[in-house]
């Protein structure tokens, strides 16, 4: 048998490149790991500062420093289990702390935004230092060989207490945003940065706060987890606040969760340049951030998910005799991990508590401004039933939550809200609209129930144009003169063609054209002093020409087309000096007598129309008054026929 060789396990520095350059993508992740390995030596204070031009970046701390022993077993050794290896105080600091750092590897971080790195450390007065840099590391890989940081002199070392890591050669790429952005990150990141916990952290001298963090101050509504109590003075702007089970029944009595759940009066206001998106809830696990966003991994998608932010803590995320779960950045976990699945659980049940009290809390504040805002919108809400008043509350409250900026297009949706509940509480899907108002998909299942709706919409339209029939007819069998005919006709222009309802521009008599000033110079005298009681439209693409006449007067086929060919000339210029030098142009002729080329000469009628201009016609009262009765009594007849809210409607 041949003699037992000797393995041996080697680490390769091309670790650095996975768990260390490339592992941390900005300084928030890399700043997070230096404040907490300054935590778990004890630190009273960290200062760090960065130089305005992002040359260099200094963190220091006043911790229990260390020796060259402890930078080369503990510091300079990837992997390092502090609280396997360090009986004394690896799990709990001299102070009692529980201990953040886990892997050992969070000191790798650093190399992702610096080339080189400076430590500088003191222990029982003694000072050491060494200088790395990512250059020299690659140096040592491609030689196989290890890699030996280069000492400090002592005319180097600038620190007598604690530690000191000084990085240099900045990834400007790395640095992201600006000072405020970057305090209000890192402060997310910590839940025991402050006076009351003994660790105070600062960013260019000023110390980071709980302010800011600026989470809880966009909160409308706060919900707090048992034991759990917000700084004095922080919650002072919210309107309503609850207390919630901190726990679940089945858990080990050492499991709870600690902090806060909130909600924004608007989406918007949790999305900031500063704070970036806040509409998440961070997860804790010892002080430190452990999970950036868990309601990512609820899959709730109602409504009030949209306005959530929060902070929680679950230090069974991470105790010491159970398997690490956090990934290699420490920002997210392994989510198959039986705790994990047990803060998931936690979380959904207490989601639905949330989202129940949210509904109530908002239909009666969001309800009361909008009231405040429109009196009308108050005085609906009195007008409603019992029974309708609730899901009206709720629809307008949904309503005011939506990004709308100004304030009249605000009230234009209520309005067009108001008038679909209406109509939807004529069908019974008042609560349907109001529950799913947000929901683009479901509303428009509701309201896909087409032919009852447009039924019950037309049926209405048909009705008072049934009547403005009859209120024609009246005035062209008294003889009306032609301005009181051509008025009433131009305000209800659907009597000429159904198709005109649906006009595209304003209203203007030709009247108005030239009190307007909208007559061009070029006009002659002639066209200037000529008849203006013709009425004039804008339709899509078309301009019509309505010229009437009194019911028993008779008109000459010549007379109505130079007449025509007058209006339309007229018309041109106007609307050339506008630039629209090839208009379609309509002229309709409302007579009560015929004239005599209808029944002697109808090829001549057509070319005399055509000569007025394409598409030009005559129409005559009687025929107009009974194609509009034959046409919209049909339509109503159908209409009752599809039209299932006719019942409801009768014994209203």
């Amino acid at each position: 048998m041949t003699d037992h060789a000797i393995f041996e396990m080697t680490v390769d520095l091309n670790v650095l490149d996975h768990l260390g350059i490339n592992l941390y993508s900005n300084i928030a992740a890399v700043l997070t790991e230096a404040v907490a390995n300054a935590w778990d030596a004890d630190s009273a204070h960290v200062e760090i500062g960065i130089d305005p031009e992002g040359k260099l970046i200094e963190i220091r701390d006043d911790g229990v420093g260390m020796s060259i022993e402890d930078m080369n077993m503990k510091y300079l050794r990837v992997g390092y289990r502090r609280r396997d290896e360090d009986v004394e105080t690896g799990r709990k600091t001299a102070k009692g702390r529980p201990v953040m750092g886990r892997k050992g590897l969070g000191k790798l971080s650093l190399f992702s935004i610096a080339d080189t790195i400076e430590v500088h450390s003191s222990k029982h007065g003694v000072a050491q230092g060494f200088r790395m840099s990512v250059e020299g590391i690659h140096e040592a890989v491609r030689n196989k060989e290890p890699y030996h940081p280069t000492p400090l002199d002592e005319s180097e070392l600038g620190i007598t207490a604690g530690t000191k890591i000084v990085l240099r050669d900045i990834k400007r790429q790395r640095l992201g945003r600006g000072v405020l952005a970057r305090r209000r990150r890192l402060a997310r990141r910590f839940s025991v940065i402050g006076q009351a916990h003994g660790f105070t952290v600062s960013i260019d001298g000023q110390p980071i706060t709980i302010a800011d963090r600026d989470d809880l101050s966009k909160v409308q509504f706060l919900w707090t987890l048992e034991d759990y109590e917000p700084e004095n003075g922080s919650v002072d702007h919210v309107i309503e606040r609850e207390t919630l089970p901190s726990r679940l029944e089945s858990w080990d009595m050492g499991w709870c969760v600690k902090g806060w759940i909130g909600t924004a009066r608007f989406p918007k206001d949790l999305d900031s340049e500063d704070s970036g998106n806040l509409n998440g809830i961070v997860v804790f696990a010892r002080g430190r951030l452990f999970h950036e966003n868990v309601l990512d991994k609820l899959n709730d998608g109602r409504l009030y998910t949209k306005y959530l932010t929060g902070q929680i803590e679950a230090d069974f995320l991470d105790v010491d005799d159970k398997p690490d779960i956090a990934t290699s950045d420490r920002q997210r976990v392994q989510e198959d991990d039986e705790r994990y699945m047990q803060l998931i659980a936690f979380l959904r049940s207490r989601m639905n508590q949330v989202e129940k009290r949210w509904s109530e809390w908002r239909r009666k504040h969001e309800v009361e401004k909008a009231k405040e805002t429109s009196p009308a919108l108050k005085e609906w809400f009195e007008s409603l039933p019992d029974g309708f008043r609730k899901s009206a509350e709720t629809l307008i409250a949904k309503l005011s939550a939506l990004p709308v900026e100004e304030e009249e297009d605000r009230k234009l949706m209520y309005k067009h809200g108001i008038l679909a509940f209406e109509r939807m509480k004529l069908r019974g899907s008042a609560d349907e609209l109001a529950t799913h108002v947000h929901d683009i998909d479901k509303l428009l299942l509701i309201l896909a129930d087409r032919d009852a709706l447009e039924a019950s919409l037309y049926r209405d339209i048909v009705k008072s144009r049934l009547d403005a029939i009859r209120d024609f007819q009246g005035i062209a069998d008294d003889n009306a003169k032609e301005s009181v005919l051509q008025k009433y006709l131009f305000d209800h222009l659907w009597l000429l063609d159904p198709a005109w309802e649906r006009a595209t521009s304003s209203v203007v008599m030709e009247t108005r054209l030239t009190t307007d000033g909208v007559l061009t110079q070029e006009m002659t005298e002639k066209e200037k002093l000529g008849r203006v009681d013709i009425a004039y439209r804008t339709m899509a693409g078309k301009h019509i020409i309505v010229e009437l006449k009194r019911v028993n007067r008779k008109m000459k086929l010549l007379e109505l087309q130079e007449q025509g060919q007058t209006y339309v000339d007229k018309l041109r210029k106007i609307l050339a000096a506008q630039g629209d030098t090839t208009p379609n142009i309509e002229v309709v002729f409302v007579l009560g007598e015929p004239v005599d080329e209808e029944i002697s000469n109808p090829e001549r009628l057509k070319l005399s129309m055509a000569a007025v201009s394409p598409g030009s016609r005559i129409v005559h009262y009687d025929s107009l008054i009974r194609g509009a009765q034959e046409a919209y009594s049909e339509f109503l007849k159908t209409s009752k026929e599809l039209d299932k809210l006719e019942g409801i409607v009768d014994r209203i």
